[in-house]
């Protein structure tokens, strides 16, 4: 059960054979990485995409009806797009540390239900034990994940289940009991959510700290424990997600002024994850944008008000299916274009000792300035012998002609 990785302690990592020293300074993975730094540039591309997706939308909405983004309206929009924002945060950290939470959508329910019935005893008496048991649960996750090493997205879709049981046992929406009125303070909510989003990118597009969360993203076997550290990063990751996703569903209650209907909530697993990899998170781990998770929270937010202004009936699992479709080649395009260019600056020649895993030595290579390779110098040929000249025994001989 041990998380040691094989070949942490090497000189130089074996598919390369380029030296410690270098790949800490060019890999994204030391030990069994491929040589070069992650491109950011995709991703802000991508992000100027989105922006101009969000402009175009706005714009359209903003024809359609202007009272839809002022005053009580425009507030309301804002904490829907936080709501949506911690559950894109919950699934976009699960995400980058290559163990997708599935169980954010239940576990929004259920604490928007735990909060519809026991808000009127206050906000702290009524968040804190949603939050405390999405702590735990997520542990409890994040532990089976990590110890197990098995595929977060399994392990949290079993986790899902149970919460689904839990949200099961009521038979009719229920009313939510407390006062609390997030429209209140809409914009520090969201200013607060736009930091966390930006600066949680800015600080994803530094290698180290890239490189520190993707640990856990399987680069050989994906049966080998990739080590310790990941396997307490990937804990942690599974546990804020949890968190983040009870304080959405908190926030989504609150925001409603109807009925909190218990639904099994994987279709806001199916929005959140969309979104995610909306905003240019790879389906894989470890890469991601810097803007990508406002923008693209932003751009299905106010696209949510806009097809309801024009009366499309359009639910989460549509919505999220669209999103979560353009995110998977989203997705493609970020892990192509993202990893350095072959035979690019970033992205060194490998250097290798003549030998290959099996033990067999290969000879080395010329270099490619002396080609075509010289050929050895031939040994000058012996001088003739003018009396060993077959043709004075091949030739008719004088004396012979002559009779003598």
């Amino acid at each position: 059960m041990g998380y040691e990785e094989a070949g942490r302690d090497r000189s130089a990592e074996p598919s390369s054979g380029v030296p410690a020293a270098v790949l800490e300074n060019v890999f994204d993975d030391p030990t069994h990485g491929e040589p070069g730094r992650d491109r950011i540039g995709v991703h802000l591309g991508w992000e100027l995409v989105l922006l101009a997706g969000l402009a175009a939308v706005s714009w359209l909405l903003w024809q359609e009806d202007p009272a839809a983004v002022r005053d009580g309206n425009l507030r309301t929009l804002l904490i829907d797009a936080v709501g949506l924002g911690l559950l894109a945060l919950a699934a976009g950290l699960s995400l980058r540390t290559a163990a997708p939470n599935l169980a954010i959508g239940p576990v929004a329910v259920a604490a928007a239900l735990h909060y519809a019935e026991q808000g009127d005893r206050g906000l702290p008496a009524s968040i804190g034990p949603a939050v405390a048991v999405a702590a735990v649960g997520g542990l409890v996750l994040a532990l089976a994940v990590v110890v197990l090493h098995v595929p977060g997205w399994a392990a949290s879709l079993a986790g899902a289940a149970a919460v689904v049981v839990y949200i099961e046992r009521r038979s009719a929406p229920v009313l939510v009991q407390g006062d609390y009125e997030p429209t209140r303070s809409a914009g520090y909510l969201f200013a607060g959510f736009a930091a966390v989003a930006v600066l949680g990118g800015l600080f994803g597009a530094i290698r180290a700290i890239r490189r520190l969360v993707g640990r856990y993203r399987p680069v050989v076997d994906a049966a080998r424990r990739r080590g310790a550290v990941a396997a307490v990063v990937t804990a942690v990751a599974l546990v804020v997600s949890t968190v983040l996703a009870a304080l959405a569903g908190v926030l989504l209650a609150a925001n409603d002024p109807g009925p909190v209907a218990p639904t099994s909530g994987l279709d806001w697993t199916v929005l959140a994850v969309g979104v995610a990899l909306l905003a240019g998170t790879s389906a894989y781990g470890r890469r991601g944008g810097v803007f990508g998770t406002l923008l693209a929270v932003g751009l299905v937010a106010v696209f949510q008000v806009y097809a309801s202004e024009r009366d499309w009936t359009l639910s989460n699992w549509v919505v999220g299916g669209a999103a979560l479709g353009v995110g998977l080649l989203a997705t493609r395009l970020v892990e192509t274009l993202g990893r350095p260019r072959a035979g690019g600056p970033e992205q060194p020649e490998p250097v290798s000792d003549g030998t290959i895993s099996s033990g067999w030595t290969m000879p080395q290579q010329q270099s490619v300035d002396n080609w075509p390779p010289t050929l050895p110098t031939q040994a000058a040929p012996p001088p003739a012998d003018p009396w060993r000249d077959p043709r004075w025994e091949d030739g008719p001989r004088q004396w012979d002609t002559d009779g003598r």
